[in-house]
């Protein structure tokens, strides 16, 4: 089915904000485009616009009666459930071939269920949210899904010349990028992920140049818990041929409680579905917090370094580094396919080799002692006598994962 023939979804609470979402609609039919309407609100719906699929539907795709959520009056029970069901019906339409884009508008409880409802989309497709909520930290429910939002400004509740404008510039935007047609990846060029940051780029750039000119398309995630969440979804949707995870930090962030964690299943992917990966423990000599004020107080007494004004490191103990070097071990360990742990031993970032504020011989050794101990007999523990950042270090990670990789 080509874009012609699909359309563009809005979903929304159209008991509340059934003027609003009209003039949506309109914009979207003026420019050309044929919409489909979820209602996800609860308590009614509108006569302004043919609705599609109405609240009953999606309360009934989440496995509740719509009748029961009204009588209940529990609000926060009425999103979740309706985030569910708006989730099931929105990745069923997707699966149909039906929709091209997404757009969805609203206040507190509107955003969080059109956000619930976008994760069912995967990369590519267009996803617009006009929110109330625009300037507000939504990470957790944009997770790792490439979500435009646009602030409202005001609040989404009846029209005005403020709002009026801004509805038709979220028209504009996802009816534009819903027709962009994009070159189909080549399937014949191997894609590979990789992890950087700050202290990692010298190694990344020069493994992606080497790389490149060994025919590879090379992706690079930043590791600030987004790009790691964000990589190991692509990982399990089959965008990779292999993976080389030079920046692992965000499992100290994840120990630790700090700003760039990525959760429990950072490292995990990779395993799972079964494509090469080489591992390299870089920056887990440090935890990401944000000002100086916001490092918790249990790590007052802790060796800390502003990276800047709003980055503040802690150099990451022994006691820390050997339950890093034993989660790190046991996730890699877990690969059915080749797989390798690769050690620097002169620095594992930037600023933890010889001279740097963090340069710690005996933190990393006992991150080392770690990953040593509980490698799987199936996957090497191969070191290397030099910082991360040598090029020499670059040269022996691209040989290594090109020496697991199929011949082209």
């Amino acid at each position: 089915m080509s874009i012609s023939d699909k359309s563009i979804l809005i979903l929304g609470c159209f008991d509340t904000k059934g003027d609003v979402f009209s003039y949506l609609r309109d914009c979207i039919v003026a420019l050309g485009e044929t919409a489909i309407t979820i209602n996800t609100g609860v308590f009614g719906t509108t006569s302004a616009f043919p609705v599609d699929f109405e609240a009953g539907a999606v309360a009934a795709a989440a496995g509740h009666d719509l009748t029961d959520l009204r009588r209940d009056r529990d609000r926060g029970k009425a999103i979740d459930v309706m985030g569910q069901g708006a989730f099931r019906l929105v990745s069923q339409l997707y699966g149909e071939g039906k929709i091209k884009a997404v757009v969805g508008m609203g206040g507190g409880g509107g955003t969080y269920i059109a956000l619930s409802a976008m994760q069912s989309i995967p990369l590519g497709v267009p996803k617009v949210c006009l929110t109330t909520l625009a300037t507000k930290d939504l990470s957790r429910q944009i997770g790792d899904k490439d979500i435009m939002l646009i602030p409202s400004v005001v609040d989404v509740a009846g029209m005005n010349h403020i709002l009026k404008q801004l509805v038709a510039h979220a028209a504009s935007a996802v009816c534009a990028m819903a027709n962009v047609e994009t070159t189909d990846h080549d399937d014949k060029t191997r894609t590979i992920a990789i992890s950087m940051f700050g202290n990692t780029t010298p190694c990344v750039d020069k493994c992606t140049e080497l790389l490149t000119a060994a025919g590879y398309e090379v992706l690079a995630f930043h590791a600030t818990g987004a790009g790691g969440k964000t990589m190991e979804s692509l990982i399990r949707e089959g965008c990779f041929d292999a993976v080389l995870d030079i920046t692992t930090t965000e499992l100290a962030d994840d120990l630790c409680g700090g700003i760039c964690s990525a959760g429990p299943e950072r490292l995990t992917a990779a395993a799972e579905m079964g494509i090469p990966q080489v591992v390299v423990p870089g920056c887990l000599d440090m935890v990401n917090f944000g000002h100086p004020d916001t490092v918790p107080h249990a790590f007052a007494g802790r060796h800390l370094y502003s990276w800047a004004p709003d980055v503040t490191l802690m150099r990451t103990d022994e006691y820390e580094n050997a339950i890093l070097g034993e989660r790190l071990a046991g996730k890699v360990s877990r690969s059915p396919m080749p797989a390798a742990i690769v050690l620097p031993l002169k620095g594992i970032s930037q600023i933890a080799s010889e001279g740097g504020i963090f340069h710690n011989p005996d933190a990393d050794e006992a991150l080392f002692a770690a990953i040593r101990a509980n490698a799987s007999p199936n996957v090497p523990v191969i070191e290397a006598d030099m910082p991360i950042n040598d090029p020499a270090f670059a040269h022996l990670l691209v040989e290594t994962l090109l020496g697991f990789m199929p011949k082209k």
